[in-house]
């Protein structure tokens, strides 16, 4: 197994002898491979990857994820140490530096949508979204963020440093509520299921209702400290359920909240228009649950214009 702690490894990073690192790391995963599949072959050889990634030039590190060396070689959009190796190269280097050398269509795609998350407006230089995703940030999607930024900042080392994923981060501006009796959920909602699909760990559910409605599907009890928030709060919150701790990276996460919003517009497809349009209408509400950790969402997002409302809720424990 190869990790970034061995100190010949080091050495060669500090040479800047970076395309002997990448035969390496190359040669060890694709023997990974044979031995004991793709899943462990990622995890033993991620550290070395994210070495290449974060200190590599951009020419060499971008062959990370080619499958010019052989089968077993190229690492996927899954690969990961402290994050995907696709977000670690992304953090790194600006789309015009990228864009000429960046191959597969699925890592293309969400380095793209990370350069778009660090600020980069690529609605003139790059490729269109197969989604409709628009390739610059919309103003609600930058307003909520602290200084904690929207992509992780990635040490050399592994490791990264992030914001905390909690909403409600803190009761000021909540108070007490009292829920309506849990209703009947509404099934078939493809929000709904693009909602859940944000996090292993949360839960959705529609209601024909207003936004307390949505939540007392997952609240635990009636009465609850809760409150109206902005959209724009609720939204960073979203998209790190969807970037997952180590796994996931935000670029997925943005893709699965817009692919949610677009939903809930009722269009085929996104439309940008439609979704800016939602965003402006949404009256969001969040709770408290006594049993949050660290990490966790409670958040219900109501559209006055069809009286729909979507809860997403749970506790991120691991």
């Amino acid at each position: 197994m190869i990790t970034y702690e061995d100190r010949s490894l080091r050495a060669l990073a500090d040479e800047g002898r970076w395309p002997e690192l990448l035969g390496i790391y190359r040669q060890a995963r694709a023997t990974a491979v044979a031995r004991a599949g793709e899943a462990r072959a990622a995890a033993g050889t991620a550290a070395l990857g994210h070495l290449i990634a974060h200190g590599a030039p951009p020419e060499v590190a971008v062959r990370l994820f080619d499958g010019d060396g052989g089968p077993g070689t190229a690492a996927g959009v899954g690969d990961h140490d402290s994050g995907p190796l696709w977000e670690v190269l992304a953090t790194r280097h600006s789309w015009l530096r990228l864009a000429p050398l960046l191959g597969p269509p699925p890592v293309r795609r969400l380095v793209a949508h990370t350069r778009v998350l660090t600020g980069e407006d690529l609605s003139y230089g790059a490729e269109p979204d197969p989604d409709g995703v628009p390739l610059v940030l919309e103003p609600w999607e930058v307003a909520g963020w602290g200084e904690g930024g929207r992509v992780r900042d990635y040490l050399r080392a592994g490791g990264s440093r992030s914001s905390l994923l909690a909403l409600p981060a803190t009761r000021e501006g909540l108070g007490p509520v009292e829920l309506p009796v849990r209703g009947e959920r509404l099934a078939g909602q493809r929000a709904t299921t693009a909602l859940a699909e944000l996090a292993d760990w949360a839960q959705a559910a529609c209601v024909r209702g207003a936004a307390p409605d949505a939540a007392a599907q997952f609240a635990p009890a009636r009465r609850v400290t809760g409150g109206y928030v902005a959209f724009a709060a609720a939204y960073p919150v979203l998209v790190q359920a969807g970037a997952g701790v180590r796994a996931h990276g935000a670029a997925r996460g943005r893709l699965l909240v817009w692919r949610a919003l677009a939903a809930m517009t009722g269009a085929d497809g996104t439309d940008r228009r439609e979704v800016n349009a939602l965003v402006a209408r949404l009256r969001c509400f969040t709770w408290c649950d006594p049993a949050d950790e660290l990490r966790y969402l409670h958040v219900a997002l109501e559209d006055p214009a069809t009286g729909l409302s979507w809860a997403v809720s749970g506790d991120d424990v691991e």
